[in-house]
């Protein structure tokens, strides 16, 4: 795992980039965010959904809702970029749909995209 800090509108923002999964379950997006803390002071990443397990967008396991609690609890903002859509659950377009609508987490297609939101949010 690589991370690459980039400085927008005089925020800092946390970019993750790796060939593995980074987030497999609530244990290692846990790890990633205090890495992400500790060794950039951010409290805003961008990470690809190609990092991500595809159980995170299988509502049904409950994986979803654990990882963003991690994130909600150590008050980290992130944006997720990538396609969606491949996916046709109903549960899980609403699920991205109400997310963007907040001012926590987000699901866009691209990276930019991802800094751009993660912008938007103010502190």
């Amino acid at each position: 795992m690589k991370i690459e800090t980039i400085n927008n509108n005089n925020q800092t923002i946390a970019v993750v980039f790796g060939n593995e999964k980074i987030i497999a379950d609530p244990q290692s997006a846990l790890d990633l965010v205090m890495t992400v803390k500790y060794e950039t002071g951010a409290n805003k990443i961008v990470i690809s959904k190609k990092a991500i397990t595809e159980d995170f967008f299988i509502l049904s396991t409950g994986l979803a809702g654990e990882i963003l609690q991690k994130f909600i609890n150590y008050q980290i903002k992130a944006a997720i970029w990538g396609d969606y859509s491949r996916y046709t659950s109903k549960p899980l377009q609403d699920f991205i749909y109400e997310s963007n609508q907040g001012k926590d987490f987000f699901f866009v297609a691209t990276e930019t995209e991802a800094i751009e939101k993660l912008t938007e949010t103010i502190d």
